[in-house]
C-alpha cells in the first residue's frame, strides 16, 4: 500500500540543511548577518547558484528570508531545489532513527520518492 504525503516545509534542523547544501553541493551554509538589499538579517546563511543575495534560515522559527528581485536576482527553482532537499535529508533522517529502513528514487522529473521499510512491511 502506498502513501502520498504533501510537506510544509519549515526550516528547524542544522543537521538537514547542511545535509541538504552537500546534496546540491552547495557550500556549506554559516551563521552570520547578511544584507539582503536594504534590510539586514541573521541566521543560517545559504548561497544557492546565480542568487546575488544568500538565502537566510531562522532556524527557531523555521522562516526563510531572501530577495531575489522577482527572479531577477535568482531563480525560484534554486530554492525548490533546496527546499526539497531538505525535506529529503531531514525526512530520511528521521526514519533511520527510528530504526526503519529507507529507499530513494528520483524520477524523470525531477521528484524524489522516499519508500520508509518497516519491520515486517512498507510504511
Amino acid at each position: 500500500m502506498s502513501h502520498i504525503v504533501m510537506i510544509r516545509t519549515e526550516i528547524r534542523d542544522r543537521a538537514a540543511i547542511e545535509a541538504a547544501c552537500r546534496r546540491l553541493r552547495l557550500k556549506p551554509p554559516v551563521n552570520g548577518t547578511t544584507r539582503l538589499f536594504s534590510t539586514e538579517t541573521t541566521g543560517l546563511l545559504v548561497e544557492l547558484p546565480g542568487w546575488r543575495y544568500p538565502v537566510v534560515c531562522l532556524l527557531k522559527t523555521g522562516e526563510l528570508k531572501y530577495d531575489n528581485y522577482e527572479g531577477r536576482w535568482g531563480d525560484k527553482k534554486e530554492l525548490g531545489r533546496l527546499l526539497q532537499a531538505y525535506a529529503v535529508e531531514l525526512a530520511k533522517t528521521e526514519a533511520v532513527r527510528k530504526g526503519h529502513r529507507v529507499h530513494e528514487n528520483t524520477l524523470s522529473s525531477g521528484d524524489i520518492r522516499l519508500t520508509v521499510e518497516l519491520k515486517g512491511g512498507v510504511l
